[in-house]
């Protein structure tokens, strides 16, 4: 069966600012090609604003990308190792990984990161359980792409109909 590896990336009001598919299945190396996409989606749609932080779940941890993307002035929260794992990854110990573990163990830290599944698990949960899209049903990779970014964009247009209906009933 093909498979394709969808990503989004939103707002803290859970509003999808760049979609994209890739044919990969982990997230590892997809930092800053996702980052480059909300870019030039940003830029395409007058926005100018500067991204300050990025939070991402641990597949994202690509050590060189981090180091990249802090470069272009951007605060990076990955934490080296996943949820469901008990202690260290072997070999991930000392230098980054451990400023990392150390920065997200800060009430700031923790904090900040805390809001990653409040902005992204929601947009995923809401497709696939609440709206029952589970796979794409087009093939090849560009137009499992146009359906994805068409899921998204309706998925934005569903949060934007809900906040004008509440704010109608007050």
């Amino acid at each position: 069966m093909q498979g394709y590896n969808a990503q989004a990336v939103a707002t803290e009001q859970q509003i999808v600012i760049a979609a994209e598919v890739t044919i990969s299945s982990p997230d590892f190396g997809l930092l800053e090609p996702m980052l480059n996409a909300t870019r030039a989606d940003l830029a395409a749609a007058g926005v100018d604003e500067p991204i300050e932080l990025i939070v991402a779940d641990a597949g994202y941890w690509h050590q060189k990308q981090m180091e990249n993307v802090i470069n272009r002035g951007i605060q990076v929260l990955i934490p080296p190792d996943a949820g469901k794992r008990r202690g260290e990854r072997p070999g991930w110990e000392g230098g980054a990984y451990a400023h990392m573990r150390t920065v997200l163990q800060t009430d700031l830290g923790a904090g900040l990161y805390a809001k990653r599944k409040s902005m992204i698990e929601p947009v995923f949960a809401n497709t696939k359980f609440n709206r029952r899209i589970e796979r794409f049903q087009r093939r090849g990779r560009s137009a499992a792409r146009s359906e994805w970014r068409l899921i998204t964009a309706t998925h934005n247009l569903l949060k934007l109909h809900k906040h004008q209906l509440a704010a109608t009933a007050v």
